[in-house]
């Protein structure tokens, strides 16, 4: 299926008459689409760009070839994102990385929110605090306990400054008014090692990450972010149940294009993808990652990620968060 562009749409886009009329006058698509994944091989950013990639070119009967971007840590992903034309040739797999935490704690060669047109929101997976499973609290404010009764000698591990799995955890401190010490690993996989370990008491990294060590009882789930409980943790609380408002923040995942593109190849875009996360195929494939299907317009998914960006800058503000490279 493809979509014809018209003449009468063409006033809704920072184009010139000129080329809003040449392009209004083309089908789309008529050729391969690039989708960008700002990450290596394996891992959630690659995975959702791969299952969307391979779903979304049967639909719009084009092929839809995904390239691994990893340098820079996603910068030069987007940076090339950013420089390529908006006709929807080129699109990325914006994350709450490139699109979320990392603007509010660096100072970026990109603009987030200006440099990009929001096409469509994917999916997303909670955050989950644990700690290891030797460790005595069974609960959360079990957990502030001990801590209260240990100040400054708690630590926790997370992949890395101004992450999610970082600026969550000193969102809880900040709620909690707590005294851990932070302890940064390259990648969260490191930082997973030494909670089994237990030379680290407490983590809160996405859920996906953290399942399978949940399942093999290494480590204890307390609570989870979002506004529910997960389905594959439907014993373990949210934080909003247990009293702390505003622990909304999830691993997202969704897609982007250079700024200005067409609005009618932004909406039909967004609407392809809307009924692809509809399948059950879609959920199958993400369910590995323990990813839920987040649809949203295209002007829900850019006022989220402009929230996301000023919930963390706000974060970091409080907590003297600034990474500098």
């Amino acid at each position: 299926m493809r979509v014809a562009l018209r003449r009468n749409w063409v006033s809704a886009v920072v184009f010139s008459a000129i080329a809003g009329s040449a392009l209004a006058q083309a089908a789309y698509p008529t050729k391969p689409i690039r989708l960008i994944a700002p990450a290596p091989p394996g891992g959630g950013v690659d995975l959702v760009a791969r299952t969307i990639g391979d779903l979304l070119s049967t639909a719009v009967g084009q092929p839809v070839v995904v390239e691994n971007q990893s340098d820079g840590d996603g910068v030069v992903a987007a940076l090339n994102t950013t420089r390529a034309s908006p006709d929807g040739y080129t699109l990325m797999i914006g994350y709450v990385s490139t699109h979320g935490t990392k603007p509010a704690v660096r100072k970026l060669p990109y603009d987030a929110v200006k440099d990009f047109t929001p096409v469509a929101m994917v999916a997303g997976t909670p955050n989950v605090f644990i700690v290891p499973a030797s460790l005595s609290p069974n609960t959360l404010q079990e957990f502030i306990q001990l801590d209260r009764a240990n100040p400054g000698k708690l630590f926790y591990g997370s992949g890395g400054a101004g992450t999610l799995t970082h600026l969550a955890m000193e969102q809880f401190k900040l709620a909690t008014n707590l005294d851990m010490v932070h302890v940064p690993y390259r990648g969260i996989s490191q930082a997973f090692v030494d909670i089994l370990g237990e030379r680290t008491q407490a983590m809160l990294p996405g859920l996906a990450a953290a399942l399978p060590y949940i399942k093999a009882n290494k480590v204890k789930a307390l609570a989870v972010t979002g506004a529910t409980r997960h389905p594959l943790l439907p014993d373990v609380p949210t934080f909003e149940e247990l009293g702390y408002q505003g622990f909304e923040g999830v691993q997202w995942y969704g897609i982007v294009g250079p700024a200005n593109m067409l609005v009618p190849i932004v909406e039909y875009l967004n609407d392809e993808i809307a009924k692809i996360l509809q399948t059950p195929m879609l959920r199958e494939r993400l369910s590995s990652e323990a990813l839920e299907p987040m649809a949203m317009t295209p002007v829900e998914f850019g006022r989220y990620m402009q929230e996301d960006i000023a919930r963390w800058r706000a974060l970091a503000k409080k907590r003297h968060i600034e990474i500098s490279d």
